[in-house]
């Protein structure tokens, strides 16, 4: 299985069965998941998202890009939360021995793009 087969197969199990169970066979014991924000371990991560499935069950997810450069797979996806706004995600994930060992994560409503691309424009001369 390659790389980029694991982290399919992880978002797959996660969004088929609404269930962190075949998630965690795929994590190895030593992941550790980032975000701005904080990093969480292997249980405090699936335990938050596996707290998060209820609220979320019914989530569109389109994958927009998946792509594998060694040990590592970028994930983008939009998704429409249900009641919610619509979100774009980039998940890096970094693979090592067939386990997901490392996995960092931004996440940006759609609607707030344009207000964070500011720091683009040209300075006043």
């Amino acid at each position: 299985m390659t790389n980029k087969d694991i982290v399919q197969q992880a978002l797959s199990e996660l969004l088929a069965t609404g269930s962190t169970d075949g998630l965690r066979s795929l994590l190895s014991d030593d992941f550790m998941h980032h975000r701005p924000d904080a990093s969480t371990t292997k249980d405090e991560w699936l335990d938050a998202v596996q707290a998060a499935l209820t609220p979320l069950a019914g989530m569109q997810v389109e994958i927009r890009h998946l792509l594998a450069d060694g040990e590592h797979v970028v994930l983008h996806t939009r998704r429409r939360l249900p009641d919610g706004p619509e979100i774009a995600v980039v998940d890096i994930w970094r693979i090592d021995e067939g386990l997901i060992i490392e996995a960092w994560e931004l996440i940006e409503p759609v609607a707030h793009a344009a207000a964070n691309l500011t720091w683009w424009a040209p300075a006043a001369v």
